[in-house]
């Protein structure tokens, strides 16, 4: 009875819009005016004392194990929540003291990347598209389809990199290829990935052999940190920041100025948030071991810190709020695959994280955000943004 009072009154200021929550002993309650949007039913009790010390985990782990069912839109529930100004859930930041503070060491990043990048090719090519591209698309239309919309994005950046034949880049956490096999092919540049995933590094090896890209690209399993003695025209990273952590964004930016040739451009597209310190236990525990979103006036510290110049700033957080809806979508569509090889606690884990992210951009509680900096002035960028969406020029 304690249990099911202190429920009451934790979930009552918890939804943003009308919910409906059915309790373990059967009775339901409403909250909000109108008809429920959605039904959460609590198959068991999770003991307040977990609820209180870290929601986040309580919440997403009782998700996980069948303790909570959502009958409705799992999305519409999670951003119902981070809307609500009163929800237990929306106030993550004030159990960040919780988080393990642990360096990520070019051992431990290693580790971090292997935990979700290395479930294996298999799984990802299941619900991406065929690029396989894990990262923001770039909806030139609504309608654009999610392969479209990962090589808008790529064809974004590229022109973004300002790319002249002959010209060297470098992609810190070059993924499955796509950006630097498309640099290559389109506009002629000797292209290096990097990445920390021995399945990232193998698939991308392979398609340089398949697209006949020898000459130009080069693939290297390694911690970014550890490049020495090169230089290169252009950086490029995408999603790889996230996974530094907050104590390493200065040596990932005084990295890049190593890196960059003096009049050298690079394009950063990484997460944001609004407010610095931003952290979700349950992402860390569970699905990002020692991530961390930027704030972006932290990212725009550190470039001009270390005299970069910023000359473009763009947030596609709807962009990301699209593409993750694409990958739900994708995701459910060929589950009975993906239960060959997983269980039913890491579907409903897999379900919840990609969900639950698309209400986070959503509602504005992160953003994706693209910055482009230079090393020392360079005048060879156009004088107006016109080139980011002119038809491509190749080299």
């Amino acid at each position: 009875m304690i249990d099911k009072m202190f429920y009451k009154k934790l979930l009552k200021s918890t939804f943003s819009i009308p919910a409906e929550i059915t309790f373990w002993d059967g009775e339901t309650v409403r909250y909000g005016d109108g008809d429920p949007h959605f039904k959460l039913i609590f198959r068991d009790v999770i003991p307040k004392g977990e609820l209180i010390q870290d929601p986040s985990i309580a919440f997403g782990e009782a998700f996980m194990d069948g303790i909570i069912d959502v009958e409705g839109d799992l999305k519409e529930v999670v951003a119902s929540m981070y809307r609500s100004q009163e929800s237990f859930l929306g106030n993550g930041k004030i159990y960040a003291h919780l988080l393990k503070k642990i360096s990520n060491t070019a051992k431990r990043s290693k580790e971090n990347v292997a935990f979700h990048y290395d479930i294996g090719n298999d799984f990802y090519k299941l619900w991406l598209d065929e690029t396989m591209t894990y990262s923001c698309g770039y909806f030139k239309n609504p309608d654009d389809s999610l392969k479209t919309a990962q090589q808008n994005k790529v064809a974004h950046i590229l022109k973004k990199l300002n790319l002249q034949k002959g010209q060297t880049l470098l992609d810190i956490g070059c993924g499955w290829g796509e950006l630097i096999i498309a640099a290559a092919k389109r506009y002629g540049v000797k292209a290096t990935g990097i990445t920390l995933s021995e399945e990232q590094y193998e698939r991308v090896k392979e398609r340089r052999v398949e697209e006949q890209l020898e000459d130009l690209i080069d693939v290297k399993l390694m911690d970014y940190r550890e490049l020495k003695n090169q230089k290169f025209d252009r950086v490029v990273s995408v999603g790889m920041l996230e996974h530094v952590g907050q104590e390493h964004l200065p040596e990932y930016f005084q990295k890049v100025d190593e890196l960059l040739e003096m009049g050298g451009l690079s394009v950063l597209h990484s997460i944001t948030s609004q407010k610095e310190g931003a952290t979700n236990s349950w992402i860390d525990k569970y699905i990002f071991p020692g991530g961390y979103i930027p704030s972006v006036s932290e990212l725009v510290n550190h470039i001009t810190s270390n005299k970069f110049f910023l000359t473009d700033l763009e947030s596609l957080r709807r962009h990301y709020e699209k593409t993750l809806d694409h990958w739900a979508e994708n995701f459910e569509n060929v589950l009975d695959e993906v239960k060959k090889t997983k269980d039913e606690r890491f579907i409903r884990m897999w379900r919840l994280y990609l969900h639950a992210c698309s209400a986070s951009f959503q509602t504005g509680n992160i953003d994706l955000s693209q910055f482009i900096f230079t090393k020392g002035t360079n005048d060879s960028i156009p004088l107006t943004r016109e080139y980011m969406y002119n038809e491509e020029k190749c080299g």
